[in-house]
């Protein structure tokens, strides 16, 4: 962790007014001496959220969050204290101490240098798109797909000319380095002649923002019909932009999530284009990637629900379904919008209308729900096969919750919709629970092949097995405190409890005869790759508890998602949703409960 000196947190605190930094993120209304503004951390419709700028500090009257303007940065933006200092630091251009090495400073110059060609291309192909001759082709697509001119200035939209060198003349107009232009995923360097040439040619350009709104990459969508390219390019992996952290269109969105408390998720930037038109303001894009445990970290941020709205195609509802697994660990509730076919968001809105969308949205099902639909319509379950698969299906899913009682729900209501008893589905779900591999579908239909390759545990679990091989003296600890229930990979689990099964009996020698005693040959795999590498791991009390506390946490934010789930169904009886509140408090208490160190 980078260390800071007082004087130099000092700098960056008094060259960030609170009132300029939270009102760069919340509408904030002046009341006297003070702001106001509608509270971020919780849902109210009457601001309590004041900002006192005297004295430079933030509270709620409603929630009771309150601290100076690194506090208000690190809750708002879900990171630690150095990365407040950080962030803040590099807006107001301090260096800090721990930067000081070359390749600390050469690092955030270069960073700051392709954020700034990044904005002028962005102005640049937003100058050809609006005025230029090589624009038309851009400019006759946006009128077909009826996008107006306010939109394409609040998006940024640009056009990339039909040319080979247009953004190489560019940059050396502009007397930018061609290197520095690589480095952006600008411009491609030959591989058989001497020279680069432009990544993008002949495309609608949709700037990629961070949650700053500062241009750190693009998407651009080929314009020609006849021209056989990838219909959609996107900028690569640099070093301000990562495919797998980014939403479109959330910097203009932030606030629209706060107050709704949920988020709509499409597929593509014209699909967003197109919610933002029709008064959907609330909306994302995963960006030219699958959804991934990132996007899901960055929801929770802002909404406690997501309505996946995704194309109504076999391919949309399969990413649905993909999902909603990095959804369910995050602990948001997670509902699904299913659009008629052919339709696509943008489609759907030009064809029925902004007010036929909303109520769309509004009416979404939930996941399980529509998962059994979904099932059902995708396999006979007039035949036996069929039938499995649906149940297979819904254990899957089901069973990833950790929820006895969604469990339980589920498989009765798997019974009701085959007509079969709900004693035989439970009986299913069991034998499910004791031999499910994971990396299988639920779309996937039954079949006599080998099951595909399990994917490897999360980096937490992978790095839980490495710290408890290395440090075997936490053992002990772990055995008593660790739960291995709040584990979700079944072999990390396996592995955990033979461990603590071989402490508890006092056969532990060594991890050479532990590693020869097992059987699984994926288990030996995992815990051989976890003991190789670097042994050397700092401050390792310090991380197991780390450690142990996320994955609590982790767990309960699944059981609190299912109890929400359960309660926000209109069948469920009242009594149930109070037993259910009350069940959803303890979850957030035990969430609070401080773990003993290792080291006591």
């Amino acid at each position: 962790m980078p260390f800071f000196s007082e004087d130099n947190v000092e700098r960056v605190r008094a060259a960030s007014d609170i009132v300029e930094i939270i009102g760069g993120y919340l509408p904030l209304k002046r009341a006297g001496a003070n702001f106001i503004a509608l509270c971020p951390f919780h849902r109210e419709k009457t601001p309590s959220f004041n900002v006192n700028p005297h004295k430079q500090i933030f509270y709620c009257f409603g929630c009771h969050k309150g601290g100076d303007v690194f506090s208000f940065v690190k809750e708002f933006e879900a990171i630690d204290f150095p990365e407040a200092v950080r962030r803040l630091a590099e807006r107001a251009r301090i260096p800090l101490e721990y930067e000081r090495s070359p390749g600390e400073q050469q690092a955030r110059f270069l960073k700051e240098k392709l954020l700034r060609v990044h904005e002028q291309i962005c102005q640049h192909w937003q100058a050809v798109l609006l005025n230029q001759a090589a624009g038309q082709a851009a400019r006759d697509y946006l009128a077909r797909r009826a996008v107006p001119e306010e939109a394409i200035r609040l998006f940024r939209l640009g056009c990339a000319p039909e040319a080979w060198d247009d953004t190489v003349n560019w940059a050396a107009g502009k007397g930018h380095d061609r290197e520095l232009l690589e480095r952006a995923g600008l411009i491609v360097k030959r591989d058989s002649a001497e020279g680069y040439y432009d990544r993008f040619r002949g495309r609608l350009m949709f700037p990629i923002c961070d949650e700053q709104g500062r241009v750190i990459g693009f998407s651009g969508r080929l314009l020609n019909p006849e021209a056989t390219a990838a219909k959609y390019v996107n900028s690569p992996e640099t070093p301000i932009f990562s495919k797998s952290k980014v939403f479109f269109g959330l910097d203009k969105s932030r606030r629209a999530l706060l107050e709704a408390g949920r988020a709509i998720v499409c597929e593509g930037q014209l699909d967003l284009i197109a919610c933002h038109l029709a008064g959907v303001t609330n909306v994302v894009a995963p960006q030219g990637t699958a959804f991934t445990a990132e996007h899901a970290a960055i929801i929770k941020r802002y909404v406690e629900e997501v309505v996946l709205c995704f194309d109504a195609d076999a391919a949309g509802q399969d990413a649905a379904r993909r999902s909603f697994d990095h959804l369910l660990e995050s602990g948001v509730a997670v509902r699904v919008a299913v659009l008629p076919a052919p339709h696509d968001p943008d489609s759907f809105i030009r064809s029925e209308g902004a007010e036929k969308f909303r109520a769309l949205l509004d009416k979404a099902e939930g996941f399980f729900d529509y998962l059994l639909k979904r099932l059902c319509q995708t396999h006979d379950t007039s035949g036996d096969r069929g039938r499995m698969a649906v149940v297979n299906g819904m254990a899957e899913a089901a069973l990833k919750t950790g929820n006895r009682v969604l469990i339980d729900k589920y498989a009765q209501a798997t019974a009701l919709r085959l007509g079969v008893s709900p004693e035989s589905v439970r009986a299913e779900f069991t034998r499910f629970a004791r031999t499910m591999k994971p990396g299988g579908g639920a779309f996937a239909p039954a079949s006599e092949a080998q099951p595909p390759a399990a994917p490897p545990p999360n980096p937490q679990e992978h790095w839980l097995l490495k710290l408890l091989i290395v440090h075997e003296e936490y053992v002990p600890w772990a055995a008593e405190h660790l739960r291995l229930e709040w584990l979700q990979h079944p072999a990390v689990s396996r592995l955990l409890d033979a461990r603590y099964a071989a402490h508890s009996e006092g056969t532990w020698t060594n991890l050479a005869s532990f590693l020869g005693d097992l059987d699984n040959p994926e288990e030996r795999q995992l815990l051989a790759e976890a003991a190789a590498g670097e042994r050397a791991i700092p401050h390792p009390a310090r991380q197991l508890l780390e450690l142990a506390a996320r994955l609590r946490n982790a767990c309960l934010d699944r059981q609190i998602a299912a109890v929400r789930h359960e309660a926000s169904q209109p069948e469920t009886p009242d009594e149930r949703k109070l037993e259910l509140l009350r069940l959803q408090q303890q979850l957030r208490e035990a969430k609070k409960a401080p773990l003993p160190s290792p080291e006591e």
